[in-house]
């Protein structure tokens, strides 16, 4: 059953093709309107004082219950958002099925982690430096491996986690869905926290409540929920943000995951210890 959920997982999403790749960049980096990069600014703060203790390198997991969520948007843009700020970030693609970020950010190697983890490459021939911004590094997944779960959980990525730390202030690793495969599963104790992305009107209460059992039995740590393609009702924040937005060379073209659907939702899933869930976070709508 895990290997038949594993081989749809890759079919689905290689359909999409070079179109969603295309889409994608249009909602990353210097591309965000003003609302959706006013929404990853305080992501960026939410994480930042959820882990004012840690001292080290911070190694956080993105992932989602199912595909097409918009993890790897937003992976890609709270590392953006972070190297904004003058840290020094690497994005890592660990969703080694269907790898994204090289085709989404334009990389030319196609090389990348799972190269290392073999053997065949290391870790200076496959790192992109500044990559959209200052600061910002990118470790692609690289060429499709036949196991990757078993990559992932070697003692090969450990070390390789243990080389990456010494060089960053935070590392943003792209997992796989929760529910599809069990990939991200398998780096969960090499992470500091997991953020979980949810499309709303997409991923229904019980699979985001069956990822989270997942993670929960894992012991994983969860720092919050990142509400995606979320409608707000409110007409006066939409008012304020233009006024806010109206000489920036952005369009308003985003809306705020802090309605009442949204709020019922994160309730309906969140468990006993776990962190607040963040809000307001945001998604670009395609125009």
């Amino acid at each position: 059953m895990a290997k038949k959920k594993e081989r749809e997982y890759s079919n689905r999403s290689k359909a999409k093709g070079k179109a969603s790749a295309v889409e994608r960049r249009k909602t990353i980096g210097k591309h965000l309107n003003f609302g959706a990069a006013e929404a990853y600014k305080l992501l960026r703060t939410n994480l930042v004082f959820s882990m004012a203790d840690e001292t080290t390198c911070k190694v956080i997991g993105v992932t989602s219950a199912l595909s097409g969520e918009g993890k790897s948007t937003t992976s890609i843009n709270l590392a953006y958002t972070l190297a904004q700020s003058g840290k020094h970030v690497l994005l890592l693609e660990a969703d080694m099925r269907i790898p994204v970020l090289a085709s989404t950010l334009q990389l030319k190697n196609v090389y990348g982690l799972s190269n290392v983890l073999a053997g065949i490459s290391s870790l200076n021939e496959v790192i992109h430096q500044n990559v959209l911004i200052r600061n910002m590094s990118v470790l692609p997944a690289g060429e499709i491996p036949p196991n990757p779960s078993e990559l992932l959980s070697s003692k090969r990525m450990e070390l390789v986690l243990e080389a990456l730390v010494t060089k960053f202030d935070y590392i943003i690793i792209d997992l796989p869905p929760i529910n599809a495969v069990s990939d991200g599963l398998a780096v969960s104790k090499l992470l500091s926290g997991m953020i979980v992305v949810v499309r709303q009107d997409y991923c229904d209460q019980y699979l985001l409540a069956e990822a989270m059992r997942r993670m929960e039995l894992l012991k994983v740590k969860i720092l919050g929920f990142v509400m995606n393609g979320a409608e707000t009702t409110e007409k006066r924040y939409k008012k304020h943000l233009r006024k806010y937005s109206k000489n920036s060379k952005y369009g308003y073209g985003y809306s705020y995951g802090h309605d009442r659907k949204s709020r019922k939702m994160a309730d309906a899933v969140n468990m006993d210890g776990m962190s607040p869930v963040y809000e307001p976070e945001t998604v670009q709508k395609n125009e």
